[in-house]
């Protein structure tokens, strides 16, 4: 009997799975069947990249847009807020919100 892969697709049009458990730099992991060779650590909750995504491509989520691209990522690689953009929201931080400032 296999482990379920630590990475979950919501939707089968999404371009990003998601971590569910940690996963280190140079496992490679299935989502259906295809097999991702993932290129940095990436935390529970974090998104990977189950094709190429250029500067631009729109991110798709639980079968929805979420964001933007904001750099080249392979196949394997980590989604996150340094190569991504929300399309929704100006910024992720505290201070755009009108949070306190450090």
């Amino acid at each position: 009997m296999s482990l379920p892969s630590p990475l979950i697709l919501l939707h089968p049009s999404d371009n990003v799975a998601v971590c569910r458990a940690a996963i280190t730099a140079g496992s490679v992991v299935t989502v259906g069947a295809e097999a991702l060779l993932i290129t940095e650590p990436i935390e529970v909750g974090h998104k990977v990249a189950v094709r190429d995504l250029n500067a631009g491509d729109k991110i798709f989520k639980y079968g929805a847009p979420i964001g933007s691209m904001t750099k080249d990522t392979p196949k394997g690689g980590h989604v996150h807020m340094h190569n991504m953009k929300s399309d929704y929201i100006s910024s992720h931080t505290r201070e755009a919100s009108g949070g306190a400032h450090a």
